[in-house]
């Protein structure tokens, strides 16, 4: 049996995810994930790919929107949740475009400081559509400002066999999963075609090809060669690094630590 270990969401895309102990599954994944994001001079998604200092941001909620907090600093902005600007803008991420709202003049200014360049923090009003990758969309699926779909799981399991051949264990959080689950054996998320949490149907549509993230010390910024070194030994499929399954689904509601994850379908993984 599985079940839900913890869960995370990200309101601000690349920046420090919050851990939860329930979520309310929207039409675009779990409330407020990936909800805002910064962009460059060129309206282009920025992440840590380009900028590990967005590691050491942390975001946490107030009564009346968001709390950004420098891990290191302890420099800090509140930015509502709604935006106080109404002017707007076609954003990049990756290949898609699609429409933004600016959120204040003082959230550009200290984000522009911190990072040392020039950027802006956008968010996604609920009249954008951007829609999942028709290849491995259902049903005209939407998302927000993910790398391309609502959710991300990962087992325990999974990590606990990588801490395992890794000189110095890591945290989750290197991963940036929306659900972990315990239970079942290493990497059996793989195989998760359907399955089922609190009534609400979550489909396994895609393995995640990691990029250098992961390579990323939340805590700190800095980065080195694990855990992409050691997974390549295992984890590696058509010459991309594989590790958590992304997710579409069908339903809303609200799931908790502790339900049950109900295996309806599986698929046969490409490691087996």
């Amino acid at each position: 049996m599985y079940f839900i270990s913890e869960l995370f969401i990200y309101p601000i895309k690349s920046l420090g995810g919050i851990s939860v102990k329930e979520s309310v599954v929207t039409r675009l994944g779990l409330q407020f994930d990936r909800q805002w994001m910064l962009v460059d001079e060129n309206n282009r998604f920025i992440t840590q790919r380009e900028n590990h200092e967005l590691a050491v941001l942390q975001v946490s909620f107030e009564k009346s929107g968001l709390k950004i907090t420098h891990k290191i600093t302890a420099s800090e902005i509140s930015v509502p949740f709604s935006p106080k600007r109404t002017e707007e803008a076609i954003v990049r991420v990756f290949d898609d475009l699609c429409l933004a709202q600016f959120v204040s003049e003082e959230a550009d200014k200290w984000f522009s400081e911190i990072l040392k360049m020039k950027c802006r923090l956008v968010f996604l009003p609920e009249k954008s559509l951007r829609y999942v990758d028709n290849k491995y969309a259902h049903d005209n699926e939407i998302t927000s400002f993910t790398d391309g779909y609502p959710t991300l799981i990962i087992g325990e399991a999974a990590l606990d066999k990588l801490n395992s051949l890794l000189p110095d264990k890591i945290n989750i959080n290197r991963f940036r999963p929306n659900i972990v689950f315990k239970g079942g054996e290493a990497h059996d998320e793989d195989e998760m075609a359907h399955f089922s949490i609190n009534n609400i149907d979550f489909f396994g549509v895609k393995l995640c090809a990691r990029c250098q993230v992961p390579t990323v010390n939340q805590e700190t910024g800095e980065s080195g060669k694990e855990p992409t070194r050691t997974l390549a030994r295992y984890r590696a499929f058509d010459n991309k690094i594989k590790f958590g399954q992304n997710l579409l689904h069908k339903g809303e509601g609200l799931i908790k630590v502790g339900d049950p994850l109900i295996v309806l379908e599986k698929a046969k993984s490409p490691f087996k």
